[in-house]
C-alpha cells in the first residue's frame, strides 16, 4: 500500500515539476519573444506584454510548484521524505547534465 501511494505521488508530483520546467528560463522566454517578435511582426508595446506574460506564466509556475512540494512532503513519513528528496536531487541533477548538454551543442 505504501509503495502504491508513494509512486502515486512521485507521478502525480513529475507532471508539476515539468509543468514548472516548461515555463521559460529567462534565457528561453526572451528567445522565445523574439521568436514572436519576428514571426508575427508584433511592435514594442506587445513584445513588452508578450514579455510580461511569460513572466507572469513563470512565477506561477513556480509558486504552483513550490505549493505541490509542500504539500507532498506533508504526506510523507520521515523514511518516505528523504527518500523523495534524494529522488528530487538524482532528478535536478540530471536536467543540469540535459541543460549542460544543450549548451554545448
Amino acid at each position: 500500500m505504501n509503495k502504491k501511494l508513494i509512486g502515486l505521488l512521485l507521478a502525480l508530483s513529475i507532471p508539476l515539476t515539468a509543468a514548472a520546467e516548461m515555463s521559460y528560463p529567462h534565457g528561453d522566454m526572451a528567445r522565445h519573444a523574439e521568436h514572436l517578435t519576428k514571426e508575427l511582426g508584433l511592435n514594442a508595446e506587445q513584445k513588452t506584454k508578450v514579455e510580461a506574460i511569460f513572466e507572469a506564466q513563470r512565477e506561477k509556475s513556480k509558486a504552483l510548484h513550490q505549493e505541490t512540494e509542500v504539500s507532498l512532503k506533508a504526506v510523507f513519513t520521515p523514511e518516505q521524505l528523504t527518500k523523495f528528496e534524494t529522488m528530487q536531487a538524482k532528478h535536478k541533477e540530471m536536467r543540469k547534465e540535459r541543460m549542460a548538454g544543450k549548451a554545448a551543442k
